[in-house]
């Protein structure tokens, strides 16, 4: 399933230091404002635990974590809605994808200028924030000039439609981000086909020094205090510190830097866990002597549509699924000692796939 999270910010707030330590791709990183010409893609594995566990019941040839695509999109600056800097370009690069990591400055460097003058993330957050929304407004207006002739002919749809719309540029025009307006789960799917950049759920990261790192600053105080109670999350990471531990070998190395660092694990673990959480994503996993494989769902998806995200053969001809949970299986030892216990179950069309399941498909094509 190809999903993907934008990394944006302003330049030089260390996304793309961010982005080499958690992703395969390493890109090139510059203290130079808008030196960047394109936006980096890269994949990230999503550290998931239980596969160790697995792998410790289950003789295998390979495991295979599973996946997130992630996006280093270039630093914008203010009128980027309107086409200053290269942000134009990079505005329709956040248009295609799932979710926004947005990282802030938070840290102090007087040898790494600052492309506003001063460190206030507050301000930076509200700048770019500010320029999505100027765009989506764009997009919104657009699309209420043609449900404006519909609704005039006396389509009852398109009078609803235009009043959600009228809903989102209203809130966009008090400055505020599409996510946060008071529509309807349902009436959400109005907007679909235009991608707001505002809709799309955002977490906030707060680049902060080495000596940030466990406790964060006042940098990261204020920026916990401006997003407030919104769905949103603020996670505490210090770019350089993590580019540090990512260039280690060995596990004990890492391990025992995170120690001296004060820190339990790398900062971009959780960063990673975060982003598959903010994209409503599920893991469900396949067991076997060839490999033990995690797959990533959609919350919510029904027994053949995963089993499609395998291969679009077990969707085409999909049976039944026999379902382990994740807790059962590691408890009692193996896919026999599961099914002695009453602990597999056979699951048809209809069953909703759960985070953990272990699926053994049933098809004919």
């Amino acid at each position: 399933m190809s999903l993907q999270c934008g990394i944006v910010g302003l330049t030089n707030v260390g996304k793309t230091t961010l982005f080499n330590c958690i992703s395969n791709t390493r890109a090139e990183s510059s203290s130079y404002a808008f030196s960047a010409t394109k936006s980096n893609i890269g994949q990230i594995i999503v550290p998931d635990d239980r596969l160790k566990q697995l792998e410790k019941l289950q003789t295998t040839e390979k495991v295979v974590p599973t996946t997130v695509e992630i996006l280093d999109i270039p630093g914008l600056a203010k009128g980027a809605s309107k086409g200053e800097g290269v942000g134009n370009k990079f505005l329709a690069d956040i248009r295609n994808t799932d979710a926004i990591i947005h990282v802030l400055r938070c840290f102090d460097d007087e040898n790494l200028a600052h492309v506003e003058g001063s460190v206030d993330p507050v301000r930076d957050m509200e700048l770019i924030d500010f320029e999505l929304q100027i765009k989506d407004l764009e997009s919104i207006e657009r699309k209420i000039l043609k449900y404006k002739k519909l609704s005039r002919t006396g389509d009852k749809e398109a009078k609803h439609i235009l009043e959600v719309l009228n809903t989102y540029k209203k809130h966009l025009e008090d400055m505020q981000n599409a996510r946060t307006a008071n529509v309807s789960e349902s009436d959400k799917v109005h907007i679909q086909d235009i991608s707001l950049l505002t809709a799309k759920p955002v977490l906030y990261v707060c680049n902060v020094d080495e000596a940030s790192a466990v406790n964060g600053n006042k940098y990261v105080d204020a920026v916990k205090e401006a997003v407030g109670d919104s769905s949103s999350e603020v996670l505490v990471i210090a770019a350089g510190l993590e580019s540090d531990i990512a260039e280690l070998e060995t596990e004990e190395d890492k391990i025992e830097f995170l120690n001296d660092a004060g820190l339990n694990e790398p900062g971009v673990n959780k960063l990673i866990r975060s982003a598959y959480t903010i994209l409503n994503l599920e893991t469900f996993f396949t067991v076997g002597p060839k490999e033990i494989r995690a797959w990533t769902i959609k919350k919510g998806m029904l027994a053949p549509a995963s089993a499609g995200v395998i291969h679009s053969d077990l969707e085409r001809g999909f049976i039944r699924a026999e379902v382990m949970k994740y807790d059962d299986f590691v408890s009692l030892g193996s896919e026999k000692a599961c099914k002695d216990a009453g602990k597999l179950h056979v699951e048809g069309k209809n069953y909703v796939v759960q985070d953990g399941d272990i699926l053994h498909i049933r098809f004919n094509v």
